[in-house]
């Protein structure tokens, strides 16, 4: 299937360095906001990719839970395959696409687990059906079937009887801490707007790439 005539014009915005906030994690925090204000579906959406030992990145989406000046966070089972990924190298890729804004931005960043104590208030204030959930499956390792999940489900259900179960151990959170940030706008003619961040010496270093 030749795709090779697919092809639109961006036109929504324009990106320079005098544009933007002089730190990444603000200049983040305003196009977050112009997503949500456009109704972009699953703005907080994100791809996390890990680096395998096998050389294969992977890649997944994930939500967006925090963001703070330290950095980005998100929450899985650490038991999963991007959870061992990250227990061997924390070196760590995440990417969002804005479609209607015509925006991407990519980070590079080291994840480190969050404290017990955060891991704990966010599982506590998912609804309940999320938390039997996360308590009932091994993520990523291999399922017979289907029901074999809803029957773990179902046993769960009846074993809370509608109480809320403890933040399992191997659940948490990750703080992905950028080094790196580029947020690109596109433009005309593919002469899009590249405009990148780098920590150097703690201090962060605005720089403009070609298209």
């Amino acid at each position: 299937m030749k795709l090779d005539s697919t092809r639109r014009e961006y036109r929504y915005a324009a990106l320079t360095k005098q544009s933007v906030a002089a730190s990444p994690i603000d200049q983040f925090k305003d196009w977050l906001n112009d997503a949500q204000l456009a109704n972009v579906n699953d703005f907080s959406a994100m791809s996390m990719i890990t680096a395998e030992a096998d050389g294969f990145p992977q890649s997944r989406i994930v939500l967006l839970k925090d963001i703070s000046t330290e950095g980005f966070t998100f929450f899985t089972n650490y038991d999963s395959r991007k959870g061992k990924a990250i227990e061997k190298n924390n070196k760590v890729g995440l990417h969002f696409f804005w479609s209607e804004l015509e925006r991407q931005v990519r980070i590079d960043g080291i994840a480190e687990k969050t404290t017990r104590k955060e891991s704990e208030q966010y599982f506590n204030s998912r609804p309940l059906e999320s938390q039997i959930a996360a308590c009932a499956s091994a993520q990523s390792a291999t399922l017979t079937s289907r029901s074999k999940l809803e029957e773990q489900v179902r046993s769960l259900q009846n074993a809370f009887k509608g109480e809320h179960p403890e933040c399992p151990e191997n659940w948490g959170g990750y703080l992905v801490c950028p080094v790196r940030i580029e947020f690109w706008q596109g433009r005309e003619s593919r002469l899009h707007d590249r405009i990148v961040y780098e920590l150097v010496e703690k201090e962060w270093k605005i720089k403009r790439l070609s298209p």
